[in-house]
């Protein structure tokens, strides 16, 4: 049987399609580093063989009467070389266009996709098929079978796995008070600063162990720590809230390639004085707390249940999507920075050597941290919509003086 020729977007798309905009796109970028350059007409086989694969990318999103809607396309993709920002935008209500776009620089292959159409291990599980496909293209002789294929059906693939588990209709309100944000002027509105931050491994996770935590609570404290030097004194009781994203398919037997994920949040006041090795543990027992099954499915019940309210679905959706808008404000100054671990990415053996690392970034109206390990290397995509530096500046300068050895890349930025 064939594939559907439209389906419903999830709960999380209509946030993103509601919000996207010129400075937060709601694009997120996952990028593969490999040992030497990339050729460009061997890349465009190997994406147009990618999406026999992943046709769930393949699709147009469609304005309903009450709900966006995706629809398959039969354009093609064109890859060519980086030119313009990080994480463009790639969604333009009725025009004709893809929702990704694959782009190379030097030995760099980049996949830029809308947020809506997938989540980070998604895209990240996309690209590595692409990057696969290039390297047999390349060596026809050296892969044979080799496949990262995770062996889902369509079906699987294109499961909207929210509604399959989430939606008990018991809701509970949020907690969560407004956060503390880094001071000074956000830059022009169609802007962002993107930075890169690379640290061996082996200088950092010793660190992390000494005190006691994982490396995402001591990343999380550390950022912290760097946000809370930007503070005012008059503003030190406001809130600091790391929200993470986190990937729902270590809890639930889900393949979609769509989006599953949910935020969690570990909240700080430095009302008074406290160490970073105190912080550090108490973001990671804050952390562990809010990672349970229970609090994790009490939360996405109380998101995906709101669909189902007779006067929210009547509700036409040009209306919907002013209160989503609205909503989604109100929860931006909720979060201070967010932090998303993308893991420790890991490749067949036979292409591992050839691949020398992986980064991500996000397009976001408040500071966002993507962390991505491979190679021994640990790298930070940091996305920033301020022309101030003083919390990316602070918290490099921190890794540094605990005798981490750092390697720092940023875009320019046209003032």
């Amino acid at each position: 049987m064939g594939r559907e020729n439209w389906y419903k977007v999830d709960n999380v798309a209509k946030v993103f399609l509601a919000t996207a905009a010129k400075r937060d796109t709601r694009t997120l970028r996952v990028s593969c580093t490999l040992w030497e350059p990339i050729d460009p007409g061997l890349l465009q086989f190997a994406v147009l063989s990618a999406i026999q694969e992943r046709p769930q990318f393949q699709v147009r999103i469609r304005r309903g009467i009450f709900w966006h809607y995706m629809e398959d396309t039969d354009l093609q993709p064109i890859v060519e070389e980086e030119h313009g920002r990080v994480c463009p935008s790639l969604y333009h209500p009725g025009h004709m266009l893809l929702h990704y776009k694959v782009t190379y620089f030097g030995n760099r292959i980049n996949l830029d996709l809308f947020h809506a159409i997938s989540d980070g291990t998604g895209a990240l599980e996309f690209l590595n098929i692409i990057v696969l496909d290039y390297l047999k293209l390349k060596y026809p002789d050296k892969f044979g079978d080799l496949t990262i294929h995770s062996g889902a059906s369509e079906d699987d693939l294109n499961q909207d796995s929210y509604k399959q588990f989430f939606g008990s209709m018991h809701l509970k309100a949020s907690s969560l008070k407004r956060a503390y944000h880094p001071g000074g002027l956000k830059l022009p509105y169609d802007q962002l600063q993107f930075f890169e931050v690379q640290i061996p491994t082996e200088d950092i996770l010793p660190k992390a162990k000494e005190v006691g935590v994982g490396l995402t609570s001591y990343i999380g404290a550390k950022l912290m720590m760097a946000i809370k030097a930007d503070m005012p004194p008059r503003k030190m009781k406001t809130p600091v809230n790391v929200s993470m994203p986190v990937n729902l398919r270590n809890y639930y037997p889900s393949s979609t390639s769509r989006n599953f994920f949910n935020n969690v949040n570990v909240t700080h006041v430095f009302d008074e004085e406290i160490s970073f090795e105190d912080l550090a543990k108490e973001f990671d027992l804050k952390l562990k707390e809010n990672l349970t099954e229970e609090n994790i499915k009490q939360q996405m019940d109380n998101f995906e249940t709101m669909e189902y309210f007779i006067p929210v679905r009547a509700v036409p959706l040009f209306i919907k999507q002013m209160v989503v808008r609205y909503g989604s404000k109100v929860t931006d100054k909720k979060v201070s920075v967010v932090l998303s671990n993308l893991g420790v990415q890991r490749l067949p053996q036979e292409i591992g050597s050839m691949v020398k690392n992986y980064c991500g970034f996000c397009s976001s109206s408040n500071l966002f941290v993507v962390m991505s390990s491979y190679n021994g290397v640990l790298t930070l995509g940091i996305t920033s919509p301020y022309s101030n530096t003083k919390v990316v500046k602070t918290l490099v300068r921190g890794f540094s003086e605990d005798g981490m050895r750092i390697t720092a890349y940023a875009t320019e930025v046209i003032r």
